[in-house]
């Protein structure tokens, strides 16, 4: 975002630690100006004029737990947020990141109906990085140059929900059913492909990004 030419201010907001992230931030060569927010008592100020909203907060993935097992945690701090967002800046954009997207979404739109603030067209699910992981597996199968590569991806963003379609792929690779099969399993448990390699100190954050 910083370096997005269309971004002239960013703030950041989180429960800790905000500023200094803020200030390293702030040094990347282009026109945004960063600020950092920090609790409860400055999220007004971090949201006020806000035209983009993006939500990856929330509780990460440890080994063993499935997005859903997030819920309970997770679907809090997207209510608190959305309330605020409804509130500060109303005609937002929101981009949710924060898991599991196939309940945090549904929630986030629930939320902006009570004061009549929800917009259809205006509020994201991110699931981009389900397309970036059927890419790069296709690619490594297919062996092709992956900036030719496009895999669609439809559905949710968790286990079986997430449906990437490699039979129309393209470039075409004629890949045989057995390796299609493998292919549609390992983009489905990506996310855990990584929190397990990570030993439960974090979950997928460099491939985000």
């Amino acid at each position: 975002m910083k370096l997005n030419p269309l971004v002239s201010q960013l703030a950041l907001y989180d429960i800790a630690n905000t500023p200094g992230v803020a200030a390293d931030v702030s040094h990347v060569n282009s026109r945004a100006e960063v600020a950092g927010y920090v609790g409860e008592e400055q999220l007004e100020k971090a949201l006020e004029g806000c035209d983009l909203v993006i939500i990856p907060a929330g509780l990460p993935r440890k080994p063993g737990m499935s997005r859903d097992d997030l819920f309970n945690i997770n679907a809090g701090i997207v209510k608190g947020l959305c309330s605020a967002i409804a509130k500060y800046c109303p005609t937002a954009l929101v981009n949710m990141i924060s898991n599991p997207v196939n309940s945090t979404v549904p929630i986030a739109a629930e939320v902006f109906k009570e004061p009549g603030t929800y917009d259809e067209k205006k509020l994201f699910g991110v699931t981009t990085l389900d397309v970036v992981r059927a890419k790069t597996f296709y690619t490594e199968k297919a062996k092709i140059n992956f900036a030719d590569v496009n895999v669609p991806v439809v559905g949710g963003h968790a286990g079986i929900t997430i449906l990437p379609l490699f039979s129309p792929a393209t470039p075409k690779a004629n890949l045989a059913e057995g390796d299609i099969k493998v292919l549609t399993k390992r983009t489905q448990e990506g996310g855990t492909e990584v929190v397990e390699a990570k030993a439960g100190k974090g979950s997928a954050t460099l491939s985000v990004a």
